[in-house]
């Protein structure tokens, strides 16, 4: 009987050594960040084709950062474009990746959100116009 080998569990990456800069400055203060990318597909009918067939259209870039506040950059940048660069890197990984969003704006600029007792999060959704994978994983 063949023996099953499956995913070595220790090369799960997990967020915790995961790193953000901005412009080139590492973030510390940073817990969170997702980008996803969209493309805006076309449907094409056809004649001849009993499927709708799809074209690729534009794509759209979109994320969301958020950590802990700890200065006023994000309100000092306003609406001004600025590149993340995003960097997994695991110790029992089989790698690390970094990828850059390009051009990034917010699509809104947190001024105050506190309550007494607690820590003070920031979060930015924004929007990017390109994105680099500059280091993969690869196994």
């Amino acid at each position: 009987m063949a023996e099953m080998t499956g995913m070595d569990p220790t090369r799960a990456i997990l967020g915790t050594f995961a790193q953000a800069f901005i412009d080139g400055e590492w973030q510390t203060n940073i817990n969170h960040l997702e980008a996803n990318v969209e493309i805006d597909k076309r449907e094409l009918n056809l004649v001849g084709h009993g499927w709708v067939q799809f074209k690729i259209g534009a794509k759209r870039g979109t994320g969301t950062i958020s950590g802990y506040k700890v200065s006023s950059k994000m309100i000092q940048r306003d609406f001004s474009k600025f590149d993340i660069i995003s960097k997994l890197d695991d110790p029992e990984a089989y790698g690390f990746e970094r990828i850059r969003l390009m051009r990034c704006m917010p699509d809104r600029i947190q001024l105050a959100n506190w309550t007494a007792g607690e820590e003070v999060g920031e979060e930015t959704p924004f929007t990017f116009e390109d994105y680099e994978l500059l280091d993969p994983i690869e196994i």
